[in-house]
């Protein structure tokens, strides 16, 4: 831990240039430089931000595991400046995460690790795709087209899928078959009895995003 850095959370405005984000970044007790994630939520037109309950019990776990991560509402949303753009001004916003991250004391630029909701799922792939930085990719209930598996393919950073077996919007078992075709190692995991939006499961999820970036980081 940086001397003078509280353990806990502490809020963050990042980005400048064309717009600021607010953030939350959760620091847990541990001897620096620590590993960190970025950790992206679901879609702001149907009310998802940085409040998400799955985005924050993925973060406390990832707290509870050493590592440091960062939950920040895309542009438009809270306080964050902006407007919704599509999904492709807020792959500029994962970015400016990313940024965040690595710059900041106490963080070990080497590994950061990227994660993803839903529609933040959707955002934070081609990001990691494209910057050689992200060392390890989780994304929970991804809604995924053919383009991204096929750019997707050939990535060989450590990547984690997690789907709900009940879900009404994407298909678990689709997935999994194609991730069987992924390069790299990767995994999907199907959580039995969960929906798209996974409420009473959220302990669930969290453990298996923080053990998967535990064991990348190999974090002790």
């Amino acid at each position: 831990m940086v001397e003078g850095q509280e353990v806990g959370q502490k809020h963050v405005r990042f980005g400048g240039a064309d717009l600021w984000l607010e953030g939350v970044m959760h620091w847990p007790a541990g001897a620096a430089p620590l590993p960190a994630v970025a950790v992206c939520h679901p879609h702001p037109l149907h009310g998802g931000d940085m409040e998400s309950s799955v985005v924050i019990s993925i973060c406390e776990d990832l707290a509870g595991a050493s590592i440091v991560s960062l939950r920040f509402n895309f542009r438009g949303v809270g306080r964050s400046e902006g407007d919704f753009a599509e999904g492709i001004g807020e792959q500029d916003d994962v970015a400016a995460a990313l940024d965040h991250l690595g710059s900041s004391e106490g963080v070990d630029p080497g590994r950061i690790g990227l994660a993803g909701y839903s529609f933040g799922a959707r955002v934070a792939l081609p990001v990691a795709l494209r910057n050689g930085g992200v060392k390890a990719l989780a994304l929970v209930s991804p809604f995924l087209t053919d383009d991204d598996w096929e750019r997707t393919r050939s990535s060989t950073i450590p990547k984690l899928f997690l789907c709900g077996s009940d879900d009404g919007y994407i298909s678990a078992h689709k997935i999994q078959r194609l991730v069987g075709g992924l390069a790299g190692p990767s995994r999907c995991e199907i959580i039995a009895g969960a929906d798209h939006f996974w409420w009473g499961y959220e302990a669930q999820i969290a453990r298996r995003v923080a053990g998967f970036f535990q064991a990348a980081f190999q974090v002790k």
